[in-house]
């Protein structure tokens, strides 16, 4: 029986398969440190293969480089031994919901959702830390494990919270900075749909490199806009140059031949500029140019009006859009316009129930529309009280420009999944259940938030991640007083980052004393439940997170049902479960079913078990921790 593996995937070897899927030459057999044999890229063979389209030493190229940016690449590909942990009490309507919020470094949940979510994820914004030198705490050490860097460094609170100024004395003000990003954007791109995008909110201190980051990343050619959004109402008249009165939003698809932006509603100002005035039964319309500049032979020519008016011709240095017959079609339906008093140079009918059902979006943002950051303060005030102003947050973005965001990515009922993972006060969690709210969407979100302390505790949360849950659960109060509570999913799963489920085991084989193998008997850490175990065998076999579950009684055993039957688990660690127990559960026909090793009765019924379920459910797929 094969076991899984609880740990996140190795992205170094996953990329050496893709090179062995093109190059299988390229790619043999190596000894590594502990002697065993493992596949390596034969890189002189590789350069033979490539021979005409090798850069290398001091060859001039165009390309974004800084210190630390190979050993941020190394730290995404590496492998953690790290878990999600749910926490019932933190969550709402933990058992049905589809959303998600998890505690802990944004690197580590990226690497943990790599299997889950990969090429599932729709729509991704973040709003990173803007490198100011103030607000930075994310800092990956990659030399050292992480948290013997943090302690080493000082670099942590009293809490085990990251707080690290990036600046500009520290010497490697960018390049801290663009590390961070790097290694996240890598992972982050993985967890894209084709046709997905990705969403990043930035300033004027890092635009720059984060376009050249991001066009590494995800590609030059998948840029889609730069936007610029009009953040605040009121010029700052205390600026030493200029008021800075705009950010901008970075627009990056998967692939950009697959993803278009939606429509976006057309506003009451729109539909004004229609009217009736001659009562035409096919409703309102506007008067559009018959003429334009571009060159049209066939736009030459002369008109009649309905008062005996000649017009030799268009305006000068103009044609007319249509040729004479379309014209002249046209002027028979009654579609061409010639003034109240039918002497006007031509004009063609527009109608409003023929145009199409949206507007193209525009790449600046005015705050009327999609609102400012007072606006974005006001509304976090609202949802949460503070004692201490210290501890309200000056980068929090409006719900309506995240609403924007969620309008232009996909549409309402695709049940897409959104993943914030810079989360912050939850205000992309606040934008999805408004705009589900507003158009009956089915979309989900992920929130991802390290453990940041508030400057101040105040009495009811410490960190600003609870401060994203306070927030989420009095905007899903207040949307169930407002409409029917079953319109749409208002609850929260919340999963948190620990180490491994599994034991740790120091020993080597030669050196283990036999008074200490009954240590190892049970490879499960004790201080585990069985539902801790559950998230780690479905993130390990890419099971969604935020599936149904349900617990079920079978011969006096807890068995787990996710999804009814996508996954089945028991984790009965006192050697009950026996054929008969097996053989029950088999019924069921769960497309895969894990047990704990030291569950089974004896090793006898171990080996059976997967004999069983070929006799009983031949599709199950069967595995052990």
């Amino acid at each position: 029986m094969d076991k899984l593996k609880m740990h996140s995937p190795n992205l170094t070897e996953d990329n050496i398969a893709r090179i062995r899927e093109l190059f299988p030459g390229c790619v043999t057999e190596a000894r590594g440190e502990d002697g065993s044999l493992k596949l390596a890229v034969d890189f002189d063979q590789l350069r033979q293969e490539l021979s005409g389209s090798i850069v290398e030493g001091p060859q001039e190229r165009y390309h974004l480089n800084w210190p630390g940016k190979r050993e941020a690449l190394l730290t995404a590909n590496a492998p953690i031994a790290k878990t999600l942990r749910p926490v019932r009490e933190e969550s709402v309507d933990f058992d049905t919901t589809r959303n998600l919020f998890i505690e802990g470094d944004n690197l580590d949940a990226l690497k943990l959702l790599q299997e889950t979510y990969l090429g599932k994820i729709k729509l991704i914004y973040i709003d990173p830390p803007y490198n100011t030198g103030r607000d930075f705490i994310y800092d990956d050490d990659f030399s050292d494990d992480a948290e013997t860097y943090l302690q080493q460094s000082n670099q942590v609170d009293a809490a085990g919270g990251r707080l690290v100024a990036n600046t500009e004395a520290n010497g490697r003000f960018h390049s801290v900075w663009l590390s961070m990003l790097y290694a996240r954007l890598r992972l982050a791109r993985n967890l894209l749909k084709e046709d997905g995008v990705i969403i990043i909110s930035i300033d004027d201190n890092e635009v720059a490199n984060l376009r050249k980051l991001c066009n590494e990343v995800f590609g030059e050619a998948n840029f889609v806009a730069q936007i610029i959004w009009q953040k605040v109402y009121s010029p700052k008249n205390t600026a030493d140059w200029f008021s800075e009165d705009h950010d901008y939003l970075l627009v990056y698809a998967r692939e950009k031949a697959l993803w278009r932006p939606q429509k976006l509603a057309r506003t009451e100002e729109m539909e004004a500029r229609y009217r009736n005035p001659d009562s035409d039964p096919r409703g309102p319309w506007k008067a559009s140019d018959m003429s334009a500049r571009n060159r049209y032979d066939a736009g030459v020519y002369s008109v009649t009006s309905p008062s005996g008016r000649q017009l030799p011709g268009p305006p000068t240095g103009r044609y007319w859009v249509i040729d004479e017959n379309k014209f002249k079609a046209l002027d028979a339906d009654k579609r061409i316009w010639w003034g109240a008093d039918g002497s006007n140079v031509p004009a063609i009918k527009k109608f409003l129930s023929e145009v199409s059902g949206g507007r193209t979006p525009q790449t600046l943002w005015f705050y009327e529309e999609v609102g400012h950051t007072q606006d974005a303060k006001k509304t976090l005030l609202k949802y949460v009280q503070f004692q201490h102003t210290e501890n309200v947050l000056n980068s929090v973005k409006p719900v309506e420009l995240l609403q924007r965001v969620l309008q232009l990515a996909g549409r309402p009922n695709d049940g897409d999944i959104v993943l914030d993972f810079f989360s912050g006060s939850a205000a992309t969690a606040h934008a999805v259940l408004k705009q589900n709210a507003e158009d009956g969407g089915n979309r989900r979100y992920i929130g991802v938030q390290i453990d940041e302390p508030l400057p101040i505790p105040e009495p009811e949360m410490a960190s600003i991640f609870q401060m994203g849950l306070k927030r989420i659960r009095n905007v899903a109060a207040e949307l169930r007083n407002q409409a029917d509570s079953d319109a749409s999913d208002l609850g929260f799963r919340v999963l948190k980052i620990y180490t491994s489920n599994m034991a740790d085991v120091y020993y080597a084989p030669d050196a283990l004393e036999k008074g200490k193998l009954d240590l190892f008997v049970d490879n499960i850490k004790p201080d585990r439940t069985p539902e801790d175990l559950l998230f780690q065998v479905m993130l390990d076999w890419g099971v969604d997170l935020a599936l149904p579950m349900e617990k079920k009684a079978i011969h006096g055993k807890d068995v787990y049902f996710v999804d009814g039957n996508a996954l089945a688990a028991c984790f009965d660690a006192h050697g009950g479960v026996d054929e008969a127990f097996v053989k029950e559960l088999a019924t069921h026909k769960p497309l895969r079913v894990v047990f704990r090793d030291a569950g089974f009765k004896d090793s006898a019924v171990k080996i059976n078990v997967e004999q069983i379920f070929k006799s009983l459910s031949p599709s199950t797929e069967v595995k052990s921790i």
